[in-house]
């Protein structure tokens, strides 16, 4: 029995789209109840009033255990901790809340990287070509499709479990989403604990949220509810999708994983919805058929750090201050991306910011931590009341670091993010005594209880797990000479043998380097970042009293720098000579990275004798820049090797432009890598002048036609493509259609078939806009000799001491004057001529010139008459040339270029290029059907060129038009 909508919103006040279950006023006189439910006529996201049949409780109880619900959530989630609960004075979550990026798009497609190289990658990628999306936003429909699951992904650290608070808060507090009925939020970490129990749905729901039990709610078929399930890579039950018994009735009871499986699956409450949030590594554990929507938390653009530091510091201008600091180191900067890197960054420099002193500030990822270490033992001092006097490193605090350095250790060789009493008992750390970790170190060691007080241990952040794993690992070999490392038996060395025998010492950062580079995911990465810092002089001297040194180590790790160095030139992939890099940063030595920007900012960069290890420099530098909106391979080398070397920094890049590159269909397959992997930024392509045929482009169709490519503008003006080419274009576009907004395929032969069907294709979606123009088969020579033009010279410009002959294609210098009629177009005092045909496009000529001869082109409007210089061909700012004579040199503005080239003997044939939409104008030395190039100029045109020649008197010279 369907009712007016008005009929019960009139009465509340309330918005009829928003009125919810608990307004007590939404009743009729009747015996029955009105609530707003989905319609399914509406679709998802759309609410009808629904009369039910009488409920098993009487109103006034439902209403007051539905605003208690939403109390309790209110009490639990309108706090936080930062850093661990039961430890601190909490903050209002309202209060520090900042706005995280969140993207739309992705698959539940396992990502096994390191989280550290995943959050470098998403600090690249995050740019204005991802679809945004808000938190209260996230069960919108999706493309005219209603959205039940939602995965959210993103790394440890990055904010996804705030998210889920914030959500719930706002939900509690009626500011968002208030056509939800009842929002239940759950922990895997607390439904692990469960793993041996049996319960009906119900049950689950009555066990952790008892007001729902008091009001006996029993049946939630005819209620909007979410399902917010918090932590899926922290689950440790089967979770058996595929092998589960299927199970539809909310009272049955069952294993919890099998509730969940069939929750999510919608076996059990079809109309629910779900909200999953997971590491990346763990998101391939949910089927991706159950999965309506993927989202990304990319954590913290540079705005939103600005902001976060705003709320922490609130005087912006120590805020500004951490911002500029944290921007001069890479490592640290990229980490700030993470929110709870922002808040140990915050620990370690507040201290500083409100003292007077101008202390320096950590620079090294490891020297962060080690700060981050000492301000937590400070704050345990404090609690424990000891004077300030008293030394941070004692018994107790040496001890406790090295039992939780070691489960830390333990620990990430296993795998195992998040530990249990048992984890804790097998590194021999007292579970008596772990209230004691977390009270020591509060911020550092997070110690949960769930619904039934067992505890749940972890680290705040995979880094800090990772930092102490590596200092139980330095500690362990500098104060006892066992390298834990070592697969072979650890023999113990005092520490003045170590001192007499340094080549154990190389050994040991030699073995971890070797590790890290075996590890397929990179999950050594950081752990050797902080090793190797830790072997830093400047590391030793805070850490005195845990290290058994009496000064700082003598050690000298320029030999570990030399063999960084050495295996940077082995060539490994780019991720692992990445992570090199950063391992040098953490040393102190950025040699390599010098030598490369020395060389671009004096433009003496050479890329033909590059080094492998000074290509990875290059890389890494190039790589080092967050928002690359172009990259221009001709600035570094104009090849297929330099684009096979560089094709790393395609992936950040937000346009590429490959032109007049002399690449091939082998290029093509490399693109594609580029193209389909899902993390690419990249939106522009240009392959203009490329030879790469069908065969490349067939090869780059592929790419095109995956979902995961979002290229927006592909460029492949002049690069030999016919109808069979143009097919395999069509037919991606036909397959991937939505993202393509301009396709160039100007100077190419796509033949009326190819025609037709890219044609097809721009009709049929009209926001692809297709350009064809200048087509033809001569399109099809190769290089530049396709843009070949036919020329004639302009009798009507020539000077009386130049003889035009052979149809006005050749001219020669001679004593006696032409009779030639006057006329305003014509060179008075300089032995000039200029060609018809005004060019602008693509075109190309040749010309076979003897003597002294000056080749250039120039704007109509330049001077004819008159002895000054600012008539002659490259004098003034109207023309460009090369003269051509016992050397060649290059003028445009008056302004001479010498080029260290000879033409050959007393004649040559030099060739002219010119692209007039690009800017450009190529001389070439034409040898043997080879063109070497000689100069090029760059400029903006703005009118029409003309090609013009010169002549001097002294000479005997002339020039002939080539025919092409």
């Amino acid at each position: 029995m369907l009712f007016n909508i008005l009929s019960t919103s009139s009465r509340c006040g309330h918005d009829q789209n928003n009125c919810g279950l608990a307004c007590p006023q939404n009743r009729l006189s009747t015996s029955f109840t009105f609530v707003q439910v989905p319609s399914n006529q509406a679709g998802t996201g759309s609410f009808a009033v629904v009369c039910l049949q009488r409920l098993p409780f009487s109103e006034p109880s439902l209403t007051t255990r539905w605003t208690l619900l939403k109390s309790s959530l209110k009490q639990k989630f309108g706090c936080i901790f930062e850093g661990i609960p039961m430890a601190g004075k909490p903050s209002l979550l309202n209060d520090i809340y900042t706005e995280l990026y969140i993207s739309e798009g992705g698959s539940g497609m396992i990502n096994d990287e390191h989280e550290i190289r995943q959050i470098e990658s998403s600090f690249r990628q995050t740019s204005g070509q991802d679809i945004q999306i808000n938190y209260e936003d996230i069960f919108h429909p999706s493309c005219d499709r209603p959205v039940r699951t939602v995965l959210t992904k993103g790394v440890a650290g990055i904010g996804k479990t705030v998210l889920m608070r914030k959500f719930t808060l706002d939900w509690a507090e009626d500011k968002t989403n208030r056509s939800i009925h009842f929002t239940f939020p759950f922990a895997f970490r607390e439904l692990n604990v469960l793993k041996e129990k049996e319960y009906s749905l119900i049950k689950l729901l009555h066990l952790f949220f008892v007001d729902i039990k008091e009001a006996e709610i029993c049946n939630f078929d005819d209620f909007a509810v979410v399902f917010i399930l918090d932590g899926l890579d922290e689950c440790r039950l089967p979770l058996d999708f595929y092998n589960n018994k299927t199970i539809s009735d909310v009272t049955q009871p069952a294993a919890v994983d099998v509730l969940l499986t069939n929750l999510i699956c919608g076996n059990l409450l079809p109309s629910a919805r779900l909200w999953i949030t997971t590491r990346p590594a763990a998101a391939s554990v949910l089927p991706a058929q159950w999965v309506d929507r993927v989202t990304e938390v990319r954590g913290f653009t540079d705005t939103q750090k600005m902001d976060y530091f705003k709320k922490r510091f609130k005087k912006e201008e120590q805020a500004e201050r951490i911002i500029a600091h944290i921007k001069q180191s890479r490592s640290i900067h990229i980490m700030c991306h993470i929110p709870i890197f922002c808040w140990i960054t915050a620990s370690v420099l507040e201290p500083v910011l409100r003292s007077d002193k101008k202390a320096a500030l950590p620079k090294t990822l490891t020297e962060m931590y080690i700060c981050f270490l000492l301000v937590e033992l400070k704050l345990m001092n404090e609690k424990l009341n000891r004077p300030e006097t008293d030394t941070l490193w004692n018994t107790q605090t040496c001890e406790t670091t090295m039992a939780l350095g070691k489960l830390a250790f333990d620990q990430l060789q296993k795998g195992n993010l998040i530990f249990y009493e048992s984890d804790l008992i097998e590194s021999k750390i007292n579970t008596s005594e772990a209230s004691l970790y977390s009270g020591l170190f509060t911020q550092i060691f997070k110690e949960e209880c769930g619904l039934f007080l067992q505890k749940v241990f972890c680290f705040v952040h995979l880094s800090i797990q990772e930092f102490l794993a590596a200092l139980y690992v330095f500690v362990t070999f500098f104060n006892t000479g066992v390298n834990v490392l070592s697969e072979l038996q650890p023999r113990s060395l005092s520490w003045s043998e170590l001192f007499n025998f340094q080549s154990k010492e190389q050994m040991f950062f030699k073995s971890a380097v070797k590790m890290a580079l075996k590890s397929q995911n990179g999950h050594l990465d950081l752990f050797l970042r902080f090793l190797l810092g830790l072997s830093m002089k400047s590391s030793h001297v805070p850490l005195q009293g845990l290290l058994k040194l009496a000064e700082p180590s003598s050690y000298d790790n320029s030999e570990t720098v030399q063999y960084i160095k050495q295996k940077i030139q082995e060539n490994p992939s780019p991720e692992r000579c990445i992570n090199l890099f950063h391992s040098l940063y953490e040393l102190k030595d950025i040699s390599l990275v010098e030598e490369i920007q020395q060389c671009l900012s004096l433009g003496r960069l050479s890329t033909d004798k590059l080094s492998p290890a000074q290509w990875s420099a290059l890389v890494f530098l190039l790589s080092s820049e967050k928002d690359m909106e172009v990259f221009d391979l001709r600035k570094y080398s104009a090849s297929e090797k330099g684009l096979l070397r560089l094709l790393p920094v395609l992936h950040i890049s937000k346009a590429a432009v490959l032109s007049d590159c002399n690449l091939s269909d082998r290029s093509c397959e490399a693109l594609v890598s580029v193209l389909t992997l899902k993390t690419s930024s990249l939106r522009v392509l240009d392959l203009s002048n490329n030879s790469l045929m069908d065969s490349g482009v067939k090869t780059l169709s592929s790419g095109l036609a995956s979902q995961h490519c979002k290229l927006e503008i592909l460029r492949l003006s002049g690069c030999q493509v016919t109808e069979e080419g143009c097919a395999a274009l069509a037919h991606a576009l036909s397959c991937n259609p939505f993202h393509l907004k301009e396709l160039d395929l100007s100077y190419n032969y796509p033949g009326d078939l190819g025609t037709k069907q890219l044609m097809r294709i721009a009709l049929t979606h009209i926001y692809i806009v297709l350009s064809l123009e200048h087509g033809g088969i001569q399109r099809l020579k190769p290089g530049q000799k396709k843009y070949a033009c036919e020329l004639m010279l302009d009798p009507n410009t020539a000077n009386n001491n130049l003889a035009l002959s052979e149809d006005n294609r050749r001219v020669t210098l001679v004593q006696r004057a032409q009779p030639y009629p006057d006329h305003p177009h014509r060179f008075g005092h300089w032995n000039q001529v200029m060609c018809k045909e005004g060019l602008t496009g693509r075109c190309y000529w040749e010309v076979d010139c003897e003597g002294w001869v000056n080749i250039g082109v120039a704007y109509k409007r330049i001077k004819r008459k008159g002895q000054d210089d600012d008539s002659w061909i490259g004098q003034n700012d109207a023309s460009w040339s090369l003269v051509c004579h016992d050397k060649f040199s290059a003028s445009h503005k008056n302004q001479r270029i010498v080029i260290p080239m000879q033409p050959s003997g007393g004649s040559s044939r030099v060739a002219v290029y010119l692209d007039w939409h690009a800017g450009a104008l190529s001389f070439y030395r034409v040898s043997s059907n080879a063109l070497v190039h000689i100069h090029t100029f760059h400029s903006t045109f703005t009118e029409p060129l003309y090609p013009a020649f010169g002549f001097v008197l002294s000479s005997e010279s002339s020039l002939s038009l080539c025919q092409m």
